[in-house]
């Protein structure tokens, strides 16, 4: 395991911190601490792991691809929202989604990857979300895994310009109340956290 390394990107950035969270809350601030939590448990598994943007100051999407190179394996991890029309009803959304682009190099290998970070989800007690595959504008981003919870994106810039397998997490629905609450509880992040380093280690080689 100690030849593998895995790039764990930490979504958005100080100057555009994410989605604002219920509480009010950025989604930067979540990401960085699952992201964090991923990387420690990685290198317990034996696992390199090279952070990305986790000084928060990645204002170009490429660039973390780039910073990426020679890794194995791209995780970048976010929050999720609802669209605006949507914000009113947030109590109705949750759940996680993972997102994989057919654009990526290694198309087949991010789905393997992303599917088998679903499963984990799954067999921890998530549940994913459909959200994402709704027909409307801004949506209808189709199943490519229904069963554990993968979306293709095929525009998605770090899926698509990563030279390695990319996977992109959605971890569940801050701007819904209930799920926030849950996502703040540090050993409910942790179950999160080793859920998804169980489906990197299950994906890898």
């Amino acid at each position: 395991m100690l030849a593998f390394l895995v790039a764990v990107d930490v979504g958005h950035y100080y100057g555009e911190p994410g989605v604002i969270s219920a509480s009010g809350r950025a989604e930067f601030e979540y990401n960085l601490e699952l992201a964090s939590q991923l990387k420690g448990l990685l290198n317990e598994a034996g696992l390199k792991v090279r952070m990305i943007g986790e000084r928060g100051d990645y204002a170009i999407l490429h660039y973390r691809t780039r910073d990426a190179a020679g890794a194995d394996l791209f995780v970048s991890i976010h929050h999720d929202s609802v669209r605006l029309s949507q914000l009113p009803h947030a109590h109705r959304f949750s759940g996680f989604s993972l997102f994989v682009s057919r654009k990526n190099p290694q198309a087949d290998k991010s789905l393997a990857c992303a599917s088998a970070i679903g499963a984990q989800l799954r067999a921890a007690g998530f549940t994913p979300s459909r959200y994402h595959a709704d027909p409307v504008l801004g949506e209808n981003r189709p199943f490519a895994d229904e069963i554990n919870g993968v979306h293709y994106y095929d525009n998605l810039t770090v899926a698509r310009s990563a030279a390695m397998p990319a996977v992109l997490v959605e971890a569940g629905v801050i701007v819904n109340p209930a799920e926030e609450a849950r996502l703040r509880d540090p050993r409910l992040r942790e179950r999160i956290a080793r859920a998804i380093a169980s489906g990197v280690l299950a994906c890898l080689p």
